[in-house]
C-alpha cells in the first residue's frame, strides 16, 4: 500500500514539474509558430521553403458510444472522435479531407505536442489512465488528439459501471461498447439500463468472450435469448445479475448450466417463472456456485433445495427470503450438504421451527449472517443450539421472531464476541435485563455496531444506560419505545457523541377537559 500511494505521490508531483516545464515552453512555443506561419506565408524569393515531415497518425478507434446517444444522468457523455463524418447525402471536399488528413498527422508531432506527452513516454499515459472511472476518461479524451487515442483505448475499458454514469442508455450503446473494448472487457454492469434487449446483448457477447462479471438487473427487456448468448459465447463467465429479469425462465438456466460451467454466483431473484426444474439443470452443471439468490422465487419447493444440496458443495450464500413454500424439509438437506454456508437468508419463509437452527448449528459452523425476520415459530431453545456452535456470527435479523426472550440474548453474549448487527424489533418479550447482558457480553466493547429496538415495549432508558460501553456502537434504532424519553438519548450521546438515533416521540395528548364541551386537540393538531 505504501509503495503504491508513494508511486502515486511521484507522478502527481512529476506532473506538476512538467505543468510548469509546459506553461514556459508554451509561451516560446506560441511565438515561434507565430514567427514561422508569417515566413511561410512570406518566404524569400531566393529561399525556398518546404513543408516539415510530419510522421503518420495510426486511426483513431471507435468511441464507446454512437452519435445521438441519449444524455446521462450524470457526468458527460460518453465520448466521441474530434472528427466526425459527413452525413448522409453529402460529399467530403478535396480541401476537407486534406485538412483532416494534416490534423491527423500533426497528433503526435513533435512541434504541437504536450510536455507532458514529450516528458512520459505513451505506455505510461496509457497505464495512467487505466486507474480512472468511465467518466474521467471520457473527459481525458477531450483535452487532446492524443489523450483522445489514449484514454479510448480498449485496455483502459476493462471494467464498466455504467449505473452511476448513464441509464438511459440505448442498446447500440452496448454494441459500440462491445466493439472498442473487444477482448479486454472483463467486468460490466447495465443495472436499471431498461432500454438494452436481447439483440444488443448478442452483439456483446460475440465480441466480448472474456467477460467475467456481468450486471444485467432490472434489464426488463432480457429474456431467455440473452442467456442462450451468453451460453454460447461467453464460457469464462462466473458472476451473473439477473435479478428482477421477469422474463428468464427454466430455459435460461438450462443454457448457463451447459455454457458457463464456471459460474460462481448467479442472482435470480424474482423471476418467478423459475421452478425446481431449472434449478436441477442449473446445478448439475454448475457444480462450483458459491452464491445463489432466489429471493422472491415463489414456485420453488424444497425439491429445490435438494438438487442444492446434493451438487453445490461449495456454497457459501443463500438468499431465500420470502420463498413461502420452503419448510424445514428442504433447509436441512442444504445444511447437511453445504458445511461452508456461511451467509443464509430464510426471512418471511413463514413455515421453519427450531429444527433449522438446530442443523445450522451441527453442520454449519462458519455461519457468520443469519436472517430469519417475520419466522415467528423460531424460539430460545433453538437460537440457544446455534449459538453454542457458531461462534463467528456476526449479524443477526430477528425482527418479528416473536417467541424470543431474554434468553437468547444471554446465549448470544456469552458465545458470539464477532456480533456487530443485532435486529430485535418488534420483539415484545425483550426487556431491560437482555440488554444487560448484551452490553456486558464479548462483542459489546469492540464489535457491536448496529441494534435494532423498534416496537419493543419494555425497553426503559436503563436499557441505554446498559450501552454505553459499546464504544463502537454507530447506529441505535428506537421507534415506538414509549417508555424511552429524550433524556435517556441524550445522557447516551454524552458517553458516544458519534452514535445516530433514530426514535419517534409521539406527541402528548392534553386530558378531556372536565366540565367543558370544547373539544380538545393534542399538539400536532390544528384547529381551523
Amino acid at each position: 500500500m505504501r509503495s503504491g500511494v508513494a508511486g502515486r505521490w511521484g507522478v502527481f508531483l512529476f506532473w506538476v514539474e512538467v505543468e510548469a516545464e509546459e506553461r514556459e515552453e508554451l509561451a516560446t512555443s506560441s511565438r515561434r509558430r507565430r514567427w514561422h506561419r508569417v515566413r511561410w506565408r512570406r518566404p524569400c524569393r531566393s529561399q525556398e521553403v518546404s513543408p516539415p515531415r510530419l510522421r503518420p497518425l495510426p486511426a483513431a478507434p471507435l468511441p464507446p458510444s454512437g452519435p445521438g446517444t441519449p444524455g446521462p444522468a450524470r457526468g458527460p457523455r460518453l465520448c466521441t472522435p474530434h472528427a466526425a463524418a459527413p452525413g448522409p447525402g453529402r460529399t467530403r471536399r478535396p480541401h476537407e479531407e486534406r485538412r483532416e488528413r494534416s490534423d491527423q498527422e500533426q497528433m503526435f508531432s513533435n512541434s504541437d505536442e504536450a510536455v507532458i506527452n514529450k516528458k512520459l513516454p505513451k505506455e505510461l499515459l496509457l497505464r495512467i489512465f487505466s486507474f480512472l472511472d468511465v467518466v474521467t476518461l471520457c473527459r481525458c479524451a477531450q483535452v487532446s488528439r492524443a489523450w483522445n487515442v489514449l484514454a479510448l483505448d480498449g485496455s483502459n475499458w476493462q471494467r464498466i459501471d455504467l449505473f452511476d454514469f448513464q441509464r438511459d442508455i440505448e442498446g447500440r450503446v452496448v454494441e459500440n461498447i462491445s466493439k472498442r473494448c473487444g477482448g479486454f472487457l472483463r467486468k460490466l454492469s447495465l443495472r436499471g439500463c431498461l432500454g438494452v434487449g436481447d439483440n444488443a446483448l448478442r452483439t456483446f457477447a460475440q465480441n466480448c468472450r472474456n467477460i467475467e462479471v456481468l450486471n444485467l438487473n432490472g434489464c426488463t427487456k432480457t429474456t431467455d435469448a440473452t442467456c442462450t448468448s451468453l451460453s454460447k459465447f461467453c464460457s469464462k463467465l462466473r458472476h451473473l445479475d439477473l435479478a428482477s429479469c421477469t422474463s428468464v425462465t427454466n430455459m435460461s438456466l438450462k443454457a448457463l448450466s451447459e455454457g458457463c460451467p464456471l459460474l460462481e454466483q448467479l442472482n435470480i431473484s424474482w423471476c418467478d417463472q423459475v421452478t425446481k426444474d431449472g434449478i436441477q439443470a442449473l446445478v448439475r452443471g454448475c457444480g462450483g456456485l458459491k452464491a445463489l439468490f432466489l429471493k422472491g422465487c415463489t414456485q420453488l419447493e424444497d425439491e429445490a433445495l435438494k438438487y442444492i444440496g446434493a451438487h453445490c458443495p461449495e456454497l457459501v450464500t443463500l438468499n431465500l427470503q420470502t420463498c413461502l413454500q420452503i419448510t424445514d424439509e428442504g433447509l436441512i438437506t442444504i445444511c447437511r450438504g453445504c458445511h461452508k454456508l456461511q451467509s443464509l437468508c430464510a426471512s418471511g419463509c413463514s413455515n421453519i421451527t427450531d429444527a433449522i437452527l438446530n442443523a445450522l448449528g451441527q453442520n454449519c459452523p462458519r455461519l457468520r449472517i443469519l436472517e430469519v425476520a417475520r419466522c415467528s415459530q423460531l424460539t430460545d431453545v433453538g437460537f440457544t443450539t446455534l449459538a453454542r456452535n457458531c461462534h463467528e456470527l456476526e449479524k443477526m435479523d430477528l425482527e418479528e421472531c416473536v417467541q424470543i426472550t431474554d434468553s437468547t440474548l444471554i446465549q448470544l453474549s456469552i458465545h458470539c464476541p464477532r456480533l456487530q448487527v443485532l435486529s430485535l424489533s418488534h420483539c415484545e418479550l425483550i426487556t431491560d435485563d437482555g440488554i444487560r447482558h448484551l452490553g456486558n457480553g464479548a462483542c459489546a466493547h469492540d464489535q457491536l455496531e448496529v441494534i435494532e429496538l423498534d416496537n419493543c415495549p419494555l425497553i426503559t432508558d436503563a436499557s441505554l444506560e446498559h450501552l454505553k460501553s459499546c464504544h463502537s456502537l454507530e447506529r441505535i434504532e428506537l421507534y415506538d419505545c414509549q417508555q424511552i424519553t429524550r433524556a435517556g438519548i441524550k445522557r447516551l450521546r454524552t458517553h458516544l457523541p458519534n452514535i445516530k438515533v433514530h426514535a419517534y416521540f409521539a406527541p402528548v395528548t392534553p386530558p378531556p377537559s372536565v366540565g367543558g364541551s370544547r373539544q380538545r386537540f393534542c399538539r400536532c393538531c390544528i384547529i381551523l
